[in-house]
């Protein structure tokens, strides 16, 4: 007996809020703040603009429209991916 194919992965990745401090993420059942000090990428993006996030590889964030890309590696351990240049 074969297993039939899998469904569309609908796990994705979904912005929540958009405040004037950053950005709320839930992405594959898991809720991320990105502040804009830590990631000011954001800051100037439009809601149209910061909401096209796609969650690629079950790990890879990219925002097309703004041309960031994220691993949610990176997020839950940013001591691993130090974001400014020494």
């Amino acid at each position: 007996m074969k297993s039939q194919r899998l469904g569309k992965n609908i796990s994705g990745a979904e912005i929540q809020t958009i405040s004037s401090d950053g950005i709320w993420m839930l992405a594959n059942g898991r809720e991320y703040f990105l502040d804009y000090r830590h990631y000011p990428w954001f800051r100037g993006g439009t809601v149209a603009k910061i909401t096209n996030v796609e969650l690629l590889h079950e790990n890879h964030l990219h925002w097309p429209d703004l041309d960031v890309d994220l691993e949610l590696d990176a997020l839950e351990s940013p001591e691993k991916y130090p974001l400014i240049y020494k």
